[in-house]
């Protein structure tokens, strides 16, 4: 009988290259690592903002910076504008090494997860958008909803100690690249004030220095540590919102090897500062900027008011559905097949994860509703509800799939001969089975030889006295 032909279907959230594989598992170490501080430091906001009376908001409030440069800010304001640069300054170089070097690269690769995460932008919107037009509330918040938080989402995972697959996790990181450059967008677009061109003017020839540096190899942090402090501090005086500045650094690196090098400067980079980002930038964020007033009549609030209600909607329910309808319809119409090993619950489970929207949507929830401080704090108040609700939803839909998840990852996992790579990745070289058989021949010798021992004392004991 002949041989089926091979199927051309691609298969849409199949295994990872061993490269790609590698990077997504140290890459999610780290921001794991950096969301259970960043669940930390907001559960620590909110005890201090509602058992300290008044102190939060005075630190909070306090303000530092040369005011000749335009830069006497209050700590919030700085932690917003400074220390989330940091974070974008990583998702700039995230975005750079997806297009040249990751999925990103490959249009038909990139498809699933662009339209993906574009319908997840799109959903939580229109959710927005609906809830308030039928309750008359504001439009400006209608961008709240549409960020995913990837490391308050891997810190969900940590918690309810979920092993997922590395083609899901995959999907969970690109996702949220793909989503950190359209929240970036966004906030470029809708969210700038009335522009200083000299300012803006000086922070764009900051930028070409910046490129032209690395393009010559210029090395060494004392150049370009005063340069991006530099291009950060225009920026923000121009009235575009000064994270811009940071990815616009980011994806300026070259995250391409050369045949010399182990790691591109990207990379090498994104290594040196993702802790800081993870560690540091973004939970100090957190810290100044989840300390919302929590009530009964507060958290009642959140479910009678429109902007609130379309934010909390728009995180559990349109981010969810909005995900698994793109994954649906992407591969639906380019006739690609789901993984074998995975099902259609699973990609709505890991949709419905990303629903936990803090980081960026407590900075956009800012950012919208600055003339209003008091539907501000209720914003964000939406905006920890609705993230809770998705970390709930989605760690129940994950533990019913726990086991099965624990299977496949165990055997992605596993490293029979020893030699470092996970045995998936070396079906198909014969060095790798040769391993295999000297060590099961190694095994077989050692059992026969227990074999003979246990023999040799049964006849003993079997033996006249």
């Amino acid at each position: 009988m002949a041989a089926p032909a091979p199927s051309n279907n691609r298969k849409v959230l199949g295994r990872l290259s061993l490269p790609e594989r590698n990077f997504v598992a140290n890459a999610l170490r780290a921001e794991t690592v950096g969301g259970v501080l960043l669940l930390v430091a907001a559960v620590s906001a909110l005890i201090w903002a509602n058992t300290a009376s008044g102190s939060y908001e005075s630190v909070s409030g306090f303000h530092l910076g040369p005011s000749s440069l335009g830069l006497d800010l209050s700590i919030q304001h700085w932690a917003a504008d400074g220390l989330l640069a940091v974070f974008f300054f990583v998702a700039g170089i995230e975005l750079k090494r997806e297009l040249v070097a990751g999925d990103l690269r490959d249009p038909k690769a990139a498809a699933l997860p662009v339209v993906a995460a574009l319908c997840g932008m799109a959903a939580p919107a229109l959710v927005y958008v609906l809830v308030n037009t039928v309750g008359g509330g504001s439009m400006d918040g209608w961008a709240v909803p549409t960020a995913t938080d990837i490391a308050f989402a891997l810190a969900v995972l940590a918690v309810i100690g979920t092993s997922l697959p590395s083609a899901l996790r995959a999907f969970l990181l690109t996702l949220a690249v793909v989503d950190d450059l359209f929240a970036i967008l966004i906030i470029a677009v809708f969210f700038t004030s009335d522009l200083n061109f000299a300012a803006l003017g000086g922070a764009v020839l900051g930028l070409a220095v910046f490129w032209l540096l690395l393009r010559k190899g210029v090395r060494g942090w004392y150049i370009y540590v005063p340069l991006a402090l530099a291009i950060w501090g225009l920026m923000y005086n121009s009235g575009i919102h000064a994270t811009i500045a940071g990815v616009a650094m980011g994806l300026m690196l070259r995250c391409t090897r050369r045949e010399d090098e182990e790691h591109s400067p990207g990379e090498h980079i994104e290594h040196l500062v993702r802790p800081l980002s993870a560690g540091l930038a973004v939970p100090l964020f957190a810290l100044f900027s989840a300390g919302v007033a929590v009530s009964g009549g507060a958290l009642g609030d959140v479910f009678s008011k429109p902007e609130t209600l379309g934010v909390v909607l728009g995180l559990v329910v349109g981010k969810a559905v909005g995900i698994f309808g793109g994954t649906w319809l992407a591969a639906r119409f380019t006739k690609a097949e789901l993984n074998d090993e995975l099902a259609w619950p699973d990609v709505f489970a890991v949709a419905s994860l990303a629903g936990i929207g803090f980081t960026v949507s407590l900075l956009i929830g800012e950012l919208a509703f600055t003339e209003d401080p008091l539907l501000t704090g209720e914003i964000k108040a939406a905006v920890l509800m609705g993230s809770l609700i998705a970390a709930v939803l989605s760690g129940i839909l994950l533990k019913m799939r726990n086991a099965r998840y624990r299977a496949l990852y165990d055997d992605e996992e596993r490293d029979d001969d020893l030699d470092g790579i996970p045995d998936v990745y070396e079906q198909d070289k014969p060095e790798y089975h040769l391993r295999m058989a000297a060590i099961y021949e190694k095994k077989a010798a050692e059992h026969r030889r227990l074999a003979e021992v246990s023999a040799g004392a049964r006849a003993d004991d079997d033996g006249p006295a």
